[in-house]
């Protein structure tokens, strides 16, 4: 099963055990770590953002168009930053 090892804005780490499918906001909302979601994972706002780590980031495929147009609505984007909403849980994850 994979898992996700998120780190909030204080600095802590949550691992935290993921079904495979499950979204990185599902899981972040799910474990209460702040992640909002406000459209439940619809890709219609940015309160998912996720900054994923640089050697995980080309594993997660990569931002869509429509996600690109999102993420320009977040608040501190790096080039790493993702929609936690349209990054699935997989074995390569």
């Amino acid at each position: 099963m994979p898992s996700i090892i998120f780190k909030t804005p204080d600095g802590k780490e949550h691992s935290v055990t993921v079904d495979e499918g499950v979204t990185v906001m599902e899981a972040g909302r799910d474990a209460n770590l702040g992640i909002e979601g406000t459209c439940g994972g619809c890709l219609s706002c940015a309160t998912c953002h996720v900054i994923v780590d640089a050697d995980w980031y080309a594993k997660t495929g990569g931002p869509s168009e429509d996600e690109e147009d999102m993420l320009d609505l977040a608040f501190g984007l790096s080039d790493t930053s993702r929609l936690g909403c349209q990054i699935a849980m997989s074995p390569e994850l």
